[in-house]
């Protein structure tokens, strides 16, 4: 099960990844654009890391402090899901 949850994680990553490459040159060029609904629901549904990545690699989004904070806190906790499932624990983390 947590194989099946890092690969979801890994493929909606780059998903979000991908997703805001392509609305920042769709922002550069004044075509249609991606919703900001669908980014957000694309770093909700596990591509936080990728999404933020994103964010930063393209600078895209950057101006927005929600999108800067969202992303960012959505990327720390997906991060924190992925060491734990890999079974890296840091430092004052709860073992269960």
């Amino acid at each position: 099960m947590q194989t099946v949850f890092l690969w979801w994680m890994a493929a909606m990553s780059l998903w979000a990844f991908a997703a805001m490459g392509i609305d920042k040159r769709q922002a550069k060029m004044r075509q249609r654009r991606i919703p900001e609904k669908n980014l957000w629901l694309l770093g909700l549904l596990g591509g936080g890391i990728g999404a933020y990545l994103g964010m930063q690699i393209f600078k895209h989004k950057t101006r927005h402090t929600s999108f800067r904070i969202g992303f960012l806190l959505l990327a720390l906790t997906y991060g924190i899901v992925v060491l734990y499932l890999l079974g890296i624990r840091l430092p004052g983390m709860i073992t269960i």
